[in-house]
């Protein structure tokens, strides 16, 4: 993509607020490398570094969707600044579900698995639709690689072997498990 050297950076805030995605582009390009050496402060948080760099990354969007010069902070610092709130805030959601008690997480399948509900005719109709609906909510909510962790799950297999077969870490594969579950909650039927 070619940036317009022309273009001030508040120049293209205000394309990018104007919905043109070319200059909401050249602003994510031009400040990723702040995003990164601002993520990179925070390795041996309880988050993986790419998890760290998308936290930062929505911090950057929402920096360009909220500056304004009449404030009186640069560009750059004001981002920065939301960058660094964003993966903190990250940080300090993944360190509160520490403080969770596993014996109060519930999981979606133990119920059925154990075979506790019998369905009737109508009821499972209607469970075979809720289910379209989950699924396509899911398709578009989660990311590719969400929905890859997902279906590997729902299989069965555990954090490490999707780990392996994803070619990640498993503190990457619970993170991934951890939004899919925040995701689904938000679903109504």
């Amino acid at each position: 993509m070619h940036i317009d050297s022309n273009n001030t950076d508040m120049e293209l805030i205000e394309k990018s607020k104007n919905g043109d995605s070319t200059a909401t582009d050249a602003l994510i390009m031009k400040y990723r490398p702040t995003v990164e050496a601002i993520a990179m402060k925070y390795i041996g948080a309880p988050l993986e570094k790419d998890d760290l760099v998308q936290e930062g990354m929505i911090g950057l969007l929402a920096a360009i969707n909220s500056y304004s010069k009449n404030k009186g902070a640069k560009f750059i610092t004001y981002s920065a600044t939301c960058v660094k709130n964003s993966i903190q805030n990250a940080i300090k959601k993944q360190s509160r579900m520490k403080d969770i008690p596993q014996n109060s997480i519930v999981t979606l399948e133990e119920d059925y698995m154990d075979n506790k509900f019998a369905l009737s005719a109508e009821d499972e109709f209607l469970a075979k639709e809720s289910v379209n609906i989950l699924t396509d909510t899911l398709y578009e909510q989660l990311s590719s690689f969400e929905n890859e962790v997902l279906k590997l799950h729902i299989v069965g297999y555990s954090y490490n072997v999707i780990a392996e077969k994803l070619d990640k870490k498993p503190k990457a594969i619970d993170n991934a498990i951890q939004r899919i579950r925040k995701k689904l909650e938000a679903v109504s039927f």
